[in-house]
């Protein structure tokens, strides 16, 4: 079973920055694509940004230039970098990997991380 850890969410002004990252726990990170997806309250959980096993990149529209996906194969970790914070990004931020092979999808995820901003 591949566990995710989330770290790095908390409280922070309009126009603050945080650091999220996801360790995951799994020999083959390299085959794994990654995301990072949030739910408001009241809201859906949607996709914020992700990366390939490959190395591309997509970001949803709301948070393009203001944040950047990236991943380190040494340590097994995900990473989202997010600037210029507004109150609308405030959610609970949970990591993705997810693997498709011929016999299905391996989908896993955390626990979530909270991103409070206000001032």
């Amino acid at each position: 079973q591949v566990q995710l850890v989330e770290s790095g969410g908390g409280l922070v002004q309009p126009g603050g920055s945080l650091r999220l990252s996801c360790a995951v726990s799994t020999t083959i990170f390299g085959f794994y694509d990654m995301s990072w997806h949030r739910q408001a309250p009241g809201k859906q959980r949607e996709l914020v940004a992700g990366i390939t096993s490959g190395g591309s990149t997509r970001y949803v529209d709301s948070v393009k230039g203001r944040c950047t996906i990236s991943r380190d194969g040494a340590k097994n970790t995900v990473y989202l970098e997010m600037n210029s914070l507004k109150p609308d990004d405030t959610a609970v931020y949970y990591c993705n990997a997810r693997r498709t092979v011929r016999a299905g999808m391996y989908d896993y995820w955390g626990q979530g991380t909270q991103v409070t901003v206000s001032s």
